[in-house]
């Protein structure tokens, strides 16, 4: 998280905020927001999401799949992450990621499912 300087913001009662800067260390050769930071922030905020709200300290959240679709770039500033809870099931969870930038237009959509392990 500290690599991307990703902040959380906000705790909701089914989600969970953070921020992230965009600048030249998630740029892509063009300038321009890269695919993978975003998808990098989707899956932090997500598994954060499934940890927390989890709350079972004898467990581990692995990220077993994503998908990200990117709808608008952006160069710089900011991008906000909510991370909100489709399915909060035992052992697996599904979190919806809306990526937006600082005028709450739309970057990118994602959607993580989350395996909750036991710890060993």
């Amino acid at each position: 998280m500290s690599t991307l300087s990703i902040e959380f913001t906000e705790i909701g009662k089914d989600f969970i905020v953070c921020k992230m800067p965009v600048n030249n260390k998630v740029h892509q050769p063009d300038g321009i927001l890269h695919g993978g930071a975003t998808a990098a922030l989707a899956e932090t905020v997500g598994s954060v999401a499934s940890r927390y709200f989890i709350n079972d300290d004898s467990v581990s959240v692995r990220g077993i799949e994503i998908t990200t679709n990117h709808v608008r770039s952006i160069s710089d500033g900011f991008v906000f992450a909510k991370a909100t809870s489709i399915h909060m099931g035992r052992t697996m969870q599904i979190w919806q990621i809306k990526i937006t930038d600082e005028k709450n237009n739309l970057i990118s959509m994602a959607k993580l499912t989350t395996l909750s392990i036991k710890k060993k």
